[in-house]
């Protein structure tokens, strides 16, 4: 008995106090029609259009899984600078980013992605990059990017007109082309140590980033091995120093292609014209005729050409 007044009385509390117990039901629609609203096309486009990637720190620039970078650095051929005569970065490395890889977005779309994480596309198929935060590796600085802001810049590793005085001028414009576009020479970088380095190679110019230098140098000496570049002797010295502190640093799996540049198309060959007639074997001939043939009676061919003495004949 005293039971049921009890609970006749916590009844009557709640309603005084217009507090109710919703059922489990209830409860569960509530919370689905406050969290799940069906999105509408502006909604769903902008999901999309902000898918990112991961937000974990990533480590820019190429993968280095090859030889030891200081074996590699002793195959270089060491050559003094070469003139930069001709150097047109436009005409000679291509207007534009490529797309090296074929994956049908540019190589600088492609290299933002890959060394920035927080990555947000512009669209559907997550090729444009909107913004981003960059671990930049020449400064040390953590970098939150966006489109048009000119903090982040893609760097040549091993600048184009480096490239042009150290070899590329033997390459093809194909060749040269593969060069500009190629993620083993590209970074994403601060823009204001990017364009301090401007086209110095590694015994003008290293990273602020100290810890970077083994790594960017080992990149350097990858993409000179590849493009069958080669390095001052001031660089090679520089690099070497680099190395001896890091001797176990990699460089990148490459095969170094042949130089297809400035080959010159042999002339064909101009077949010898015959003279109307009959020559005598032995006698002599014009000068005019000099390296030409002539048939005798007997149906074999002579040519005009100088004997032992100097002189021009028909002769076998």
């Amino acid at each position: 008995m005293p039971r049921k007044i009890f609970a006749l009385l916590f009844a009557a509390i709640l309603v005084l106090t217009g507090c109710s117990v919703p059922s489990e039901q209830s409860a569960s629609t509530a919370s689905i029609s406050e969290t799940f609203q069906a999105p509408s096309a502006t909604d769903q486009d902008l999901i999309i259009d902000l898918a990112s990637t991961t937000s974990k720190k990533v480590n820019p620039g190429a993968k280095l899984n090859g030889p030891k970078a200081l074996n590699m650095l002793k195959a270089l051929p060491v050559k003094g600078k070469a003139p930069a005569t001709g150097y047109n970065r436009k005409k000679k490395f291509g207007n534009g980013w490529k797309d090296f890889d074929r994956d049908k977005c540019d190589e600088r779309q492609d290299t933002l992605s890959r060394d920035m994480s927080k990555v947000k596309f512009k669209d559907r198929k997550k090729c444009t990059v909107a913004s981003g935060t960059l671990h930049d590796k020449y400064t040390g600085k953590k970098i939150s990017w966006k489109v048009k802001s000119g903090s982040v810049d893609i760097d040549h590793v091993v600048a184009l007109k480096n490239s042009w005085i150290s070899g590329a001028q033997k390459l093809s414009q194909a060749q040269r082309q593969a060069l500009a576009n190629d993620p083993l020479n590209l970074i994403a970088a601060d823009a204001s140590a990017n364009r301090q380095k401007g086209d110095k190679n590694a015994a003008e110019w290293l990273p602020r980033n100290k810890s970077f230098r083994c790594q960017y140098v080992a990149t350097q000496i990858s993409v000179k091995k590849k493009y069958a570049l080669s390095v001052t002797k001031a660089e090679k010295n520089a690099m070497t120093k680099v190395l001896n502190t890091c001797r176990n640093q990699k460089g990148a799996k490459v095969t170094a292609i042949k130089p297809a540049g400035n080959q010159k198309k042999a002339a064909p060959k101009k077949s010898a014209s015959t003279v109307k007639g009959t020559v005598h074997p032995g006698s002599y001939c014009k000068k005019a005729d000099k390296g030409r043939h002539g048939k005798a009676k007997s149906g074999k061919v002579y040519t005009c050409k100088y004997d032992a003495n100097g002189k021009l004949r028909w002769r076998a």
